[in-house]
């Protein structure tokens, strides 16, 4: 039995959630978001909740049963409150730069990663410019959509992901990276 699937997904105040075939479409202040679930999986929306329930208790049938709950509940999540991830540049001369749709990050390469940034997804710079190991460059992705918004922060992270000696790169506001020291001086003769 899925515990998860089970759970009624709670509609706030200011969402509308409509249920046509195997399309549920959630529509809040922050914006509109449709999923297609598959057919072994049935949704309705009764009074303010929407219930998710399983036709067999086959193995997958059971697995997407908590997985269909789960996305339906991050998208009336998405629409009323939205989702964001914060990141941070670290490294000397490192910085980001928002030009309309382009999201250009200077890590330390030869040429700047340049980004387009995709539709429902909103990117905020706090600090453009990193200045040294202590003031790293700020920036926040935003959005409605879970999956869109930590699907662009993965990629600006794999432009340069942290590294374990100085910990130069582009890594999450909460990541912890760890540090190895570097290798020491030989002083003694051969």
């Amino acid at each position: 039995m899925s515990r998860i699937g089970m759970k009624p997904v709670a509609v706030p105040g200011g969402v509308k959630v409509n249920v046509s075939g195997a399309t549920v479409q959630v529509e809040g202040p922050l914006g509109k978001l449709s999923f297609t679930h598959r057919p072994e999986i049935s949704a309705r929306v009764d009074g303010s909740e929407v219930v998710v329930t399983r036709q067999d208790d086959e193995r997958q049938t059971r697995a997407l049963h908590g997985l269909t709950r789960s996305l339906i509940q991050n998208m009336v999540l998405g629409v009323s409150q939205g989702f964001q991830k914060k990141l941070e540049v670290y490294g000397v001369g490192y910085g980001v730069q928002l030009q309309g749709a382009n999201f250009t990050i200077n890590c330390g390469k030869s040429h700047p990663e340049v980004l387009s940034v995709p539709a429902g997804v909103i990117v905020e710079v706090q600090t453009p410019q990193a200045r040294g190991e202590s003031e790293p460059a700020r920036f926040t992705v935003k959005g409605p959509d879970k999956q869109a918004v930590g699907e662009f922060a993965a990629r600006c992270r794999r432009c340069r992901p942290p590294e374990p000696y100085k910990g130069k790169g582009v890594r999450y506001a909460d990541e912890h990276v760890r540090r190895k020291v570097g290798k020491a001086f030989a002083g003694g003769a051969a």
